[in-house]
């Protein structure tokens, strides 16, 4: 049955069972308004329409009975023998079978292959001389790189930034006086104390890595958060890979 609110219009939907044959009284839920809810009304002069007969169950028919089997040949003369089936012989060797192939050692195979493709991969991007790449990974054997290119206009200054911090920044021009084209290495920028200790060091990746004859090109670089003992600085030319 619907139940209505007479305050605030609210309408709601529950079971007669909810009401009883006596009546009860209910409370809105939206405006808290009580009041005493009759039983629903039964209509008795509506007639129950009857219910529809059960469908009428077809007899089942007997089960056909199965064809005879064809009788078996009968060889009537004695020259002809009749077909029979080969002795089976517990002791005959059998054909050979397939192995069952083991998957764990396929993708063990397959790992090692893949780590060796990619150990080679890397070695060859190591020698082909990928910028600064050995030296981000910590791989290589370092050391200083033997060039006739030289320094020029060499330039090191420290700005501070709007934020308050400190840019140490590095510039200049590499510069090749042979008449041939020379391969341009990296940068070695190191900051050094007062008693010539190494404090900080860092790499510039050159702009190009071929430098034609009685050419040039410029480098610049720049750090933040220095050590405050650094006093002097040295550039040299590094090796591509390692430190």
């Amino acid at each position: 049955m619907i139940l209505e609110c007479s305050q605030c219009r609210t309408r709601y939907l529950v079971p007669d069972s909810a009401i009883g044959a006596d009546g009860r009284t209910v409370r809105c839920a939206s405006c808290k308004h009580s009041w005493f809810q009759a039983p629903a009304i039964l209509d008795l002069a509506t007639r129950a329409e009857p219910e529809a007969p059960p469908p009428r169950r077809e007899p089942r028919k007997p089960a056909e009975a199965p064809a005879p089997a064809t009788p078996p040949r009968v060889f009537e003369d004695a020259s002809v023998q009749a077909p029979t089936a080969p002795e089976y012989d517990p002791f005959a060797p059998q054909p050979p079978f397939k192995p069952r192939r083991n998957p764990a050692r396929r993708w063990t195979a397959a790992a090692f292959v893949a780590g060796f493709s990619m150990l080679l991969g890397t070695g060859a991007i190591l020698y082909s001389g990928a910028p600064g790449l050995a030296a981000q990974l910590g791989l290589g054997i370092g050391g200083e790189v033997d060039t006739p290119l030289v320094f020029a206009d060499k330039n090191v200054e420290l700005r501070t930034m709007t934020n308050g911090n400190e840019v140490f920044a590095v510039s200049g021009r590499i510069v090749n006086p042979t008449t041939t084209k020379q391969h341009v290495p990296d940068i070695r920028v190191e900051l050094r104390d007062g008693s010539d200790r190494l404090v900080y060091s860092w790499r510039i990746t050159p702009m190009g890595r071929e430098l034609g004859p009685k050419s040039a090109i410029d480098f610049n670089g720049a750090r933040v958060g220095l050590p405050p003992n650094a006093k002097v600085v040295q550039l040299s030319f590094a090796s591509e890979i390692g430190g």
